[in-house]
């Protein structure tokens, strides 16, 4: 009894010390737990505004130069042209569907209307760019022709499907939900069109040519530039420097000599 007595005050004390350690502990927590503040709503919004607005604008701004010429685009004929060498026919389908996918779907994504039907449009239309022009094969730079560009607009687009269009968007403001057997139609549909799209070569006859033009511009560009015109045996056998040089001298002689007769 009288050892359990003496242990006591020593267990109370270690009791206290622990309970005193969990209350700094509990305190230290505190204050660097974040308490919620009811403006990160609003925050968050006006961040999915910005980043709607401005990716959605510059990727309507493609499909217009696409679809019209706008801002020294291509327009339908230039853009067909070039996708059938990259063997999309008829070309001027694929570059109507290209710009619709990016001028529709822009400018959806910039309003925040049928989310996400306008993303899907421009999912399409970057993984057609991706496996048509900018394949994941070359460096990704957009120096390099890689596919920089598209993948940073695909990930704008993941971004905004898992968090929603937000608060200051049409389809808030309207009450708009697109059902998600629509969704998935259209993702099944985008699906189908790229895979399509990626299965397309373009003939072997029009690679060659394509392939031919380019060995001969590199050729061209390869020959030297052609040695100044030489006017005289001199100038023929010494470079140029030396021949002006010689001119002098057949002049300074010459004026010596018609001073002599003189």
């Amino acid at each position: 009894m009288q050892l359990r007595a003496k242990r006591q005050p020593a267990l109370r004390g270690a009791l206290q010390l622990v309970r005193q350690q969990q209350l700094s502990a509990d305190a230290l927590l505190r204050a660097f737990r974040r308490e919620p503040d009811p403006r990160e709503g609003a925050v968050r919004d006006i961040g999915l505004l910005a980043l709607r607005v401005t990716t959605g604008a510059l990727l309507a701004g493609h499909g217009a130069q696409k679809l019209f010429g706008a801002f020294n685009g291509p327009g339908i004929e230039g853009m067909g042209g070039h996708l059938e060498s990259l063997g999309l026919k008829p070309g001027k389908r694929w570059a109507t569907l290209a710009g619709l996918g990016e001028l529709g779907g822009g400018l959806l994504t910039a309003l925040g209307l049928a989310t996400p039907l306008g993303l899907l449009g421009v999912a399409g239309s970057m993984a057609m760019a991706i496996e048509k022009v900018h394949p994941l094969n070359k460096p990704i730079w957009v120096t390099e022709g890689g596919a920089e560009l598209p993948l940073t607009n695909l990930a704008v687009v993941a971004a905004l499907e898992l968090a929603g269009p937000g608060k200051y968007s049409l389809d808030s403001a309207l009450g708009l939900h697109i059902p998600r057997w629509l969704t998935l139609g259209g993702l099944a549909l985008t699906a189908a069109v790229v895979t399509y799209g990626a299965l397309s070569q373009p003939d072997q006859q029009e690679s060659q040519a394509d392939e031919g033009r380019e060995e001969g511009h590199d050729k061209v560009m390869e020959v030297p530039a052609a040695a100044p015109h030489a006017s005289g045996p001199r100038e023929r056998q010494q470079g140029p420097d030396v021949a002006a040089v010689a001119e002098v001298a057949d002049a300074q002689r010459q004026g010596l000599a018609e001073g002599s007769a003189g």
